[in-house]
């Protein structure tokens, strides 16, 4: 068997990308499927190209390339022209094009249709066809070019029976209508047809899910004997009465399933899911206050410092009264302020510690750990659950909660090693958030609007999609837009500026400021999807909107309607099928499925929550009728007569996802 170090072009450098990548071995490297293809087959009239498509297109050129330099930017600018039309082209930042390219020679382009901030029709920054066929385009790695990419895939296919032999039972294939794996893989890196291509892809979309279904199902079989909290009888009910407001049924009925688990001999591992304003967070209370009066520790993780406040400040209102006492972990703490807080937890003078990733951190021993909780929306794993949990000699019971709504058939694949429960029921009184897609020419009646609410009191936030100006894509950044509003159309009122890279300091200050009504607008980037509790704030405005998948759309219209106003979400974009369906319902499982259906589970789980996408093939493949078929098939394969074929299918799961159970959702 030929190593990776054997494939000529692959030097030092390259291979150390591979090794970053995670690509380690030829098996490796020949599962690493492209992310997308060019279709360069054919060319498409320049008639029917349409904005939001990757297409190919052929032509000549009337007149020479124009040249245009701006802010140490450049441009090039060609019409493109068929017999059908013409079509504009840009390219940023590639000025030797200008002499390249040839006045009346044959050009044939890829790349995407678009519209620039005029609403026009162009093409931006497309490759020159040098190959025509059905090309795979690779990510991006450490520097190696899409097309030595190509040529290395080539000669590593010529090791593929070695290297990938197949991991589906024969009976399996048959049943499913799957094709055998290495004519899959071949397919899937240069498919010969299109019809080979959605078989190749079918047959790999479908072994991912079904093997990280089997890996999990196998993990959660292997359940280790853990931390028994008993429950006194009534004890949930004391919980409910002590809190100033009534459970709704759903939450009377979640915080059961955990009494039962707790109680039980093995390690509670259940993950709550629920809406915006569903209660999770007094569902982890709830588990808190069982397990503290039972004598053991609990600790909550959460996923930024803010939220992590939040938690503390409202742990404290509902736990203290109880004579629970709580305290904070943060990475950031001064040495001083950590020592006191590493004794206290140590001690058991903390029966419930709240923080971020600090409390994994190396230094930090717990007292009679009893319990875990995990906040987790999609930032942390199983692999922190982990490390969390050998903070104790007995696995302690852990508890996920993830505020994403996921379709319940997703949720159970993404979080196949842990028990489900829904919270499907909202507190009564909740004001909905009203919403609506604004078109461009209605922008100054919505800053209007906004001045009108600040004038009464109220709280604005405006989200967009970039950080900073980009000539490479036509969207409001926050930078820009603070900029232009604050010198502009909103300059009487109070404004700030957030954003992920921001330092620490400025966003926390920028944030408790808003927090606390000193500012009137909140101008950021998705920074604030998660972690900012402001009741006052009752306008969302995001820009771009059609650039944010639905459910995401959804966690940041959360943000508002969180107290008695009347609140609104204005998004700013054309109308389409997907901004109508959240103009149509508050329901997160609602617009979920809604997502689910349009995007595929590919994208749903890819660059949006995981970066890469988890399971090999899967964005390219897989549908949510494939989710639903996998399911079933676990099931079958599992059922008594099968036993040889499941051994053998969990076997290859598990080498399969043996590090990816452990790095799922790190980011």
């Amino acid at each position: 068997m030929m190593a990776l170090e054997a494939l000529k072009g692959l030097g030092k450098a390259r291979l150390e990308a591979l090794h970053k990548a995670g690509i380690h071995t030829m098996a490796d490297f020949l599962l690493t499927l492209p992310q997308r293809y060019q279709d360069t087959s054919v060319s498409t009239p320049l008639e029917k190209a349409v904005p939001g498509m990757e297409t190919c297109v052929s032509g000549y050129l009337k007149a020479s390339p124009r040249l245009s330099r701006f802010k140490g930017m450049s441009s090039v600018t060609v019409r493109l022209c068929d017999e059908t039309g013409t079509l504009p082209v840009v390219w940023y930042n590639q000025p030797w094009l200008q002499n390249q390219l040839n006045i009346e020679a044959p050009l044939t382009l890829y790349g995407r249709i678009d519209r620039d901030k005029q609403g026009r029709i162009r093409m931006i920054s497309p490759i020159r066809v040098q190959e025509r066929g059905i090309l795979p385009v690779y990510r991006a790695l450490g520097g190696i070019p899409p097309k030595t990419m190509r040529e290395l895939m080539r000669q590593a296919l010529t090791q593929l029976e070695d290297c990938c032999p197949e991991t589906l039972p024969e009976i399996l294939r048959i049943k499913y209508h799957l094709c055998e794996r290495n004519f899959a893989l071949r397919q899937a890196h240069f498919p010969e047809t299109r019809e080979n291509l959605a078989i190749a892809l079918r047959r790999l979309s479908f072994e991912g899910m079904l093997l990280y279904q089997a890996a999990a199902a196998a993990l959660r079989g292997e359940r280790t004997k853990g931390v028994m909290i008993p429950v006194a009888e009534g004890a949930c009910k004391s919980y409910w009465k002590s809190l100033s407001f009534p459970p709704t049924n759903a939450q009377e009925r979640v915080l059961s399933e955990i009494a039962k688990d707790l109680a039980a001999p093995h390690a509670m591992g259940r993950m709550v899911q629920g809406d915006v304003g569903c209660g999770k967070t007094a569902l982890a209370f709830g588990a808190m206050v069982l397990s503290a009066h039972a004598g053991f520790q609990s600790a909550l993780m959460a996923p930024t410092e803010i939220l992590a406040r939040q938690h503390l400040e409202s742990a404290k209102k509902a736990l203290e009264p109880l004579g629970i006492s709580c305290g904070l972990l943060l990475g950031g703490m001064r040495a001083k302020e950590r020592r006191e807080a590493l004794q206290k937890i140590a001690s058991g003078e903390w029966q419930c510690v709240i923080g971020t990733h600090a409390l994994i951190s190396e230094g930090v021993n717990y007292h009679n750990l009893g319990l875990v909780i995990t906040d987790e929306q999609h930032r942390f794993g199983v692999r922190q659950r982990r490390l969390l949990s050998k903070k104790a000699e007995l696995t302690p019971n852990a508890l996920v909660l993830s505020a994403t709504p996921i379709p319940r058939t997703l949720a159970l694949v993404l979080y196949g090693d842990l028990d489900l429960s829904i919270v499907d029921e909202l507190p009564p009184g909740r004001t909905p958030v009203k919403t609506r897609i604004v078109p461009e020419e209605k922008r100054e009646g919505l800053y209007d609007f906004i001045r009108k609410e600040a004038a009464a009191g109220r709280q604005s936030y405006i989200v967009c999609p970039l950080v900073e100006e980009s000539e490479m894509i036509d969207a409001r950044s926050a930078q820009e837009t603070y900029a232009e509003l604050s010198m502009g159309p909103l300059s009487d009122l109070r404004l700030g500026l957030t954003y992920g890279e921001q330092p620490p300091e400025e966003k926390d200050d920028t944030i408790r400021k808003f927090s606390q009504g000193e500012l009137d607008v909140l101008i950021s980037t998705t920074v604030i999807e998660v972690g900012v509790n402001v009741p006052s704030a009752t306008v969302m405005v995001i820009e771009n909107a059609d650039r944010f998948g639905l459910s995401q759309l959804h966690q940041l219209r959360g943000r508002v309607g969180r107290g008695a106003k009347e609140s609104w979400c204005f998004l700013m974009a054309s109308p389409n099928e997907r901004l109508k369906t959240l103009c149509e319902t508050n329901d997160g499982f609602v617009i979920a499925k809604k997502d689910l259906e349009l995007r595929g589970p590919g994208d749903f789980l890819g660059t949006r929550q995981h970066g890469d996408t988890l399971i090999p093939g899967m964005a390219l493949g897989a549908d949510v009728q494939m989710l639903e078929e996998t399911t079933q098939c676990l099931k079958w394969i599992r059922s008594p007569g099968y036993e040889a074929e499941w051994l053998a299918l969990k076997e290859s799961a598990q080498a399969a996802f043996a590090r990816a159970l452990d790095d799922v959702a790190m980011n």
